[in-house]
């Protein structure tokens, strides 16, 4: 006898199961969801980003509230937006070893909860679009700062073997790569060595922090010297890693260092 085919509805349905079950739809690099078909979607850069519906509105939301400009000494936000970067009172007082901050924006909401999958819940596809903020940060400091733009390479926040073993990657380093691309700048991660373990500075208050890192870096003079570099990380809080970095790095000879931070905390 015969077999009757399957009717239509259950062979879609059954080819929808399917593809969900080995991933293969498109997901949005944000929040992991089956992303809309490319007609949903929409044209023009939202609709390339291949972020979903809900989080290109979120997108779209961030970039409208008016956080105000970062002091460009700590990367701050200030309790009241102001349209200018101008120097924080601290940072007036007692500047900071390094020349300029460029933040894309305060780690608060969305942007935090991208930065912790990341790092921690191996979500690899937030990557692209967190070197995407990273790009866009370094763009627009050196619309606003064009001394930035004399750096003639990029050096990323090195981990301890320990935990880039764990960890499977250096975020610092993966957050430089289209940077590096789009304007040239060569990633010398062999220019800055974390030479002690330390505990995760996020375990620690603020005042024990400098001295958690005090010491935990040296730098390569063959590398460095004479060079102005674009010190790069995910996130910043008092900034004590950070200073560690600029100040080994000076004193093996370069000219110059600039930071560059997803996140101001």
């Amino acid at each position: 006898m015969r077999e009757r085919p399957l009717h239509k509805s259950v062979l879609r349905l059954a080819g929808r199961a399917l593809s969900a079950l080995f991933l293969t739809e498109g997901r949005c690099p944000a929040c992991g969801r089956v992303a809309e078909s490319a007609g949903e979607a929409g044209e023009g850069e939202a609709g390339a980003s291949g972020l979903c519906r809900a989080c290109r509105m979120l997108d779209e939301q961030r970039g409208a509230v008016d956080c105000g400009a970062p002091c460009p000494g700590c990367g701050e936000y200030p309790s009241a937006p102001q349209a200018q970067p101008m120097l924080c009172g601290r940072c007036r007082a007692k500047p900071r070893p390094w020349g300029r901050v460029l933040v894309h924006g305060p780690y608060d909401a969305e942007l935090r909860d991208m930065i912790l999958a990341y790092k921690f819940e191996h979500r690899l596809d937030l990557g692209r679009r967190l070197m995407e903020y990273a790009l866009e940060a370094f763009e627009r400091g050196v619309a606003a700062f064009p001394e930035v733009a004399a750096c003639q390479g990029i050096v990323p926040v090195p981990l301890h073997t320990r935990r880039l073993l764990s960890r499977g990657f250096n975020q610092s380093r993966e957050l430089a790569r289209l940077l590096s691309a789009r304007h040239g700048l060569p990633i010398w991660q062999n220019a800055l060595t974390r030479v002690r373990r330390t505990v995760p500075q996020v375990e620690l208050a603020r005042e024990a922090r400098e001295e958690n890192i005090r010491g935990a870096f040296a730098a390569d003079e063959r590398i460095l010297s004479g060079r102005s570099v674009l010190l790069v990380d995910d996130i910043m809080t008092t900034g004590s890693t950070l200073e560690e970095c600029a100040r080994a790095m000076l004193a093996a000879g370069a000219l110059r260092v600039d930071v560059l931070v997803l996140a101001r905390a």
